[in-house]
């Protein structure tokens, strides 16, 4: 079992693209390094959009992220992702300064602040296919520095994933305040320990109970404080927990969620699936195609409540998600031969072995359905 997990893991890595490149910035006056990962699929998926993540600290954050992301996608839980790490090595300290007084960026740190918004980012975006999600994550220090992109009226990015983070002065209470008066969804995670740094965790508790007291429905926010865990290692732990926090729309329908939500209800099945598809498109920006499974999940929840009527409405989403395959018209035959029409059903599947297969739709499979649907029709 060990052997197998680690040939897959090998077979994620082995198929994306990581390079390392050095950015000459104009705000920093240097070069600096920072390392690129595209999805597996970007080049054979010439019309995809996808997320994108920039990591701080990218020089020890981005192994641990590229290894969650890679597994998630493999499954399809996960979004497969563009991860810009930065590397910080020598620089995190300057790079994060900020003024004693005011609690902002200065020097370096606010020139490291415009490098991300007004140059790394565009020149991301302008080079690759993005989706119109970003996503930061940083660590201690670079948890706190990423906190100051939220100060901004409208914040450069939708997610935040602080790990432990060494606040500026007042953030613990500048952060709620600036999330209470968001006007467009975001995403908060911070994560701490019962090992973690004495002096970080009364400002992360602190700024905690704050976020849980603001009201505003676009703010989703997430905190973990792991057990038996240091500073370091809570970020194994974390790191999941704050891409399924940020994901959670992507995820396909899981058995729990038919049994709970989608077959108990009396109707709407395929309403349902759309607000699903919707929700993942308001949310994260991404507008795939509906899922295989997921077809197959709302079709069982309508079969084993009878309304076969929805399949027609079914049938009309799998048109437009896959045209040049069976499924739309296995939908309709599968809704004609569920009301008794065996002649429009044989119709429906002949039409539907000329088209292309599908998941377990065949050709054969159709044909077979066909003869069945043909015998059962009356002779003139």
């Amino acid at each position: 079992m060990k052997q197998t997990f680690l040939l897959l893991f090998f077979s994620i890595c082995m198929f994306s693209q990581n390079k390392t490149e050095l950015f000459n910035s104009n705000r920093l006056g240097e070069a600096r390094e920072i390392t690129i990962s595209l999805p597996a699929s970007y080049e054979n998926n010439p019309t995809k959009k996808y997320p994108i993540l920039v990591l701080l600290d990218g020089n020890y954050l981005f192994d641990p992220f590229y290894g969650a992301l890679s597994y998630g996608a493999y499954w399809d839980d996960l979004p497969e992702t563009i991860i810009i790490g930065i590397n910080q090595k020598n620089s995190r300290t300057e790079d994060c300064q900020y003024d004693d007084t005011e609690g902002l960026p200065r020097a370096k740190g606010a020139a490291f602040f415009e490098f991300i918004g007004s140059e790394l980012l565009p020149y991301i975006e302008k080079k690759y296919r993005t989706a119109p999600f970003r996503i930061i994550a940083g660590h201690d220090t670079t948890a706190g520095f990423l906190n100051f992109f939220l100060y901004k009226e409208n914040p450069l990015f939708n997610a935040y994933i602080s790990l432990s983070p060494e606040m500026a002065p007042e953030m613990e209470t500048r952060i709620p305040e600036k999330l209470s008066k968001l006007k467009k969804p975001v995403f908060y995670y911070q994560a701490s320990a019962d090992g973690d740094i004495k002096q970080l965790r009364e400002p992360i508790k602190e700024l905690d109970q704050n976020l849980k007291s603001i009201s505003n429905p676009l703010v989703d926010y997430k905190y973990d404080e792991f057990k038996d865990t240091s500073h370091y290692s809570l970020i194994l732990h974390a790191i999941p927990n704050a891409l399924y926090q940020i994901f959670d729309s992507y995820k396909p329908i899981s058995s729990a969620e038919f049994s709970e939500k989608i077959v108990v209800l009396q109707e709407g099945y395929v309403d349902y699936l759309i607000k699903k598809y919707a929700l993942l498109s308001d949310k994260i920006g991404l507008k795939p195609l509906i899922r295989l499974n997921d077809f197959k999940a709302i079709e069982a929840a309508i079969l084993k409540n009878k309304a076969y009527r929805e399949l027609d409405k079914l049938a009309e989403i799998a048109d437009k998600n896959y045209p040049k395959s069976m499924l739309a018209s296995y939908e309709l035959g599968l809704m004609y031969e569920k009301m008794g029409d065996s002649k429009r059903a044989a119709a429906k599947y002949q039409n539907a072995s000329q088209l292309e297969e599908i998941g377990d739709l065949t050709k054969d499979m159709m044909f077979n359905k066909y003869e069945d649907m043909k015998s059962l029709t009356p002779k003139k």
